[in-house]
């Protein structure tokens, strides 16, 4: 008596009185894997080696500046000047933007946290090209030590100049672990303005 089809199926392997039955997968499910496997490759290339305005950062980054445009016009634009910058230092929404500038433009000088890598540490009371508050959109949009800091008026809207100058204004007092102090000790920044101050 012959076999039948399905015992002709059986692996042989058996364990606890179960048989192993050898049904492999049909081949167009072993064909659309591989070809899953290979669109991911294309897609990974083209989407974050690709050219400028098909990566994935670069989406990120036009979506974000696009959306930074929209809050701007529920403000106007500010000028970089001391009131301004000392109204949205306490302000934690516009804190947030300046801190987005910071993690932007600035860390790779003046590290994540502001604690100074080539750049000054922003932490302590010690500055070299700042004696007050107004004087960090200053140094931000003009550059400072010759050229060593950029300037980045070009390159910043003026309301991220005000709200990155906020921020690292923000920074004095922390004292984080880095770069050891350079220049001089200032005086502490003027008090805030009450919440419903209205700037000029």
């Amino acid at each position: 008596m012959s076999e039948s089809p399905l015992q002709d199926q059986l692996t042989g392997h058996e364990y606890d009185g179960i048989r192993e039955y050898d049904n492999p997968i049909p081949g167009w499910w072993s064909w659309l894997f591989i070809a899953t496997c290979v669109f991911a490759v294309l897609y990974y290339m083209a989407y974050q080696l690709g050219t400028a305005g098909t990566r994935v950062a670069q989406a990120y980054d036009n979506a974000v500046t696009a959306n930074l445009i929209l809050q701007f016009e529920e403000i106007g634009t500010l000028t970089p000047d001391e009131p301004t910058i000392l109204k949205y230092m306490n302000d934690d929404k516009w804190l947030l933007v300046g801190e987005k500038v910071f993690a932007g433009g600035c860390v790779s000088c003046h590290a994540k946290e502001g604690e100074g890598l080539v750049g000054p540490n922003m932490t302590d009371d010690h500055y070299k090209n700042v004696k007050r508050l107004g004087d960090i959109a200053v140094v931000i949009q003009n550059g400072a030590a010759n050229g060593a800091m950029p300037a980045w008026k070009h390159r910043l809207h003026p309301n991220e100049v005000v709200m990155v100058s906020a921020y690292v204004a923000n920074l004095r007092g922390q004292n984080k672990d880095g770069r050891a102090p350079e220049g001089v000790a200032i005086p502490p920044w003027p008090e805030a303005p009450p919440p419903d101050a209205q700037v000029e």
